[in-house]
């Protein structure tokens, strides 16, 4: 498997992708806003765009599809439950359908409610996993809810798939949002050595060339995985000395997102 990250340097920071079979030069799009900078890579790599695969159906995720198809007639591939808010969907797909590119690649579709309610992520089934978190999982961050979601979902999107996904799990999300999170991660645990150091180290990086976090790197780092935390937790009750000294992992993570939705 073959992944470019192709940054649109748009207003919105979005990331597109192209996942290619080295075998056959056939790719999937992810969510190809900017779909002549992505029809450029993949002309420039010699690839063959037949599927489009959406995360959701924010526009910016779906607005470069039609540009996309005319150019290649690739096939559109969504949540079975968009097809209503997405445009000339081929292919509605829900937990555990296998997405193939050509004769060598296989994402496996996970349903991860929260972002909006028809959110897919893409698992890759590769000796070092990859996950495509569209607007689930950011770079330490969480997706909004403001647009067709709901942080109950996110939560359990997080807890019972993302938490249990394997360490060496790669990170494809988006958007870039790293530095921002990461003064978020630094506010509400402001001795996280890990942040600190990413932060220290990455604030000024070319997103041409962005940092590829691991499943483990964003169990240290994103505030959203660290619900156990007692500096968490400590720092949250200032903010919301309702929740008690011991409270559970939802109660914070939803008190979390709460704080990020106006930070």
């Amino acid at each position: 498997m073959i992944v470019e990250q192709v940054w649109t340097d748009n207003a919105y920071r979005n990331f597109n992708y192209l996942i290619a079979c080295p075998e056959t030069g056939e790719a999937l799009a992810i969510d190809p806003l900017d779909f002549m900078k992505c029809l450029a890579v993949a002309t420039a790599r010699g690839w063959n765009v037949t599927q489009i695969l959406n995360t959701h159906e924010h526009g910016d995720h779906t607005g470069g599809n039609k540009g996309m198809v005319a150019a290649t007639g690739a096939k559109v591939i969504a949540h079975e439950n968009a097809k209503g808010r997405i445009p000339n969907l081929d292919r509605g797909v829900g937990a555990g359908d296998v997405i193939k590119v050509g004769a060598t690649v296989d994402l496996e579709c996970l349903d991860t409610p929260g972002h909006t309610m028809s959110h897919i992520c893409l698992l890759s089934h590769t000796d070092q996993p990859a996950l495509f978190s569209g607007d689930t999982l950011f770079n330490a961050g969480a997706g909004n809810c403001h647009n067709g979601g709901h942080p109950e979902e996110l939560y359990e999107t997080f807890n019972k798939q993302l938490g249990k996904l394997r360490d060496d799990t790669l990170i494809y999300p988006g958007h870039d949002y790293l530095i921002n999170n990461l003064r978020f991660t630094i506010d509400r645990e402001p001795g996280n050595e890990t942040a600190l150091q990413m932060l220290s180290e990455y604030q000024n990086q070319d997103p041409e060339d962005a940092l590829i976090t691991t499943l483990a790197q964003e169990r240290e780092m994103n505030t959203f995985f660290r619900l156990g935390s007692p500096a968490v937790i400590a720092k949250l009750r200032q903010d919301f000395p309702e929740i008690g000294d011991n409270p559970d992992a939802r109660t914070v993570f939803l008190k979390l997102r709460e704080l990020r939705n106006n930070w």
